[in-house]
């Protein structure tokens, strides 16, 4: 599977009105539009959410596609905001490849999650609950 332009999945401070998609997005995709993952639960942060997977959750967010010729710098950008170093075991987040669906016709593709981390997760679900929508307020 090639995996080298995915859209992103975004469901947090990423998502339209938060203030790193201002920071970070604002004019530098070509689409954005809601979305779902499904197979995960949103558990609140200091301050931001982790997508925890878990069979039967969905977490809702966008599906953004970032400009081609922004892509590659904005993947280092979001990995830094993230704090993901492939394979380092620190991670809080670890970016995978998820189904995702459009809420607007139910369709699905493939697109980049930046999931809590297994040992993030694991805490998450011992001393947290998800929030029951699994819907991030934009502030």
């Amino acid at each position: 599977m090639d995996t080298t332009r995915l859209p992103f999945f975004v469901y947090g401070t990423l998502r339209p009105g938060g203030v790193n998609h201002e920071l970070l997005l604002r004019g530098r995709t070509r689409a954005e539009e809601p979305a779902r993952l499904r197979g995960a639960l949103l558990y609140p942060g200091p301050g931001y959410p982790y997508a925890v997977e878990a069979p039967g959750g969905t977490v809702r967010g966008e599906v953004v596609t970032a400009r081609p010729e922004e892509y590659e710098a904005l993947l280092a950008e979001l990995d830094r905001l993230e704090e993901y170093v492939p394979g380092d075991p620190r991670n809080l987040y670890d970016r995978v490849a998820r189904t995702v669906v459009r809420d607007t016709d139910g369709t699905t593709l493939r697109a980049w999650v930046y999931v809590a981390a297994p040992a993030v997760a694991a805490r998450l679900r011992a001393t947290a609950a998800p929030l029951p929508d699994g819907t991030w307020p934009v502030r």
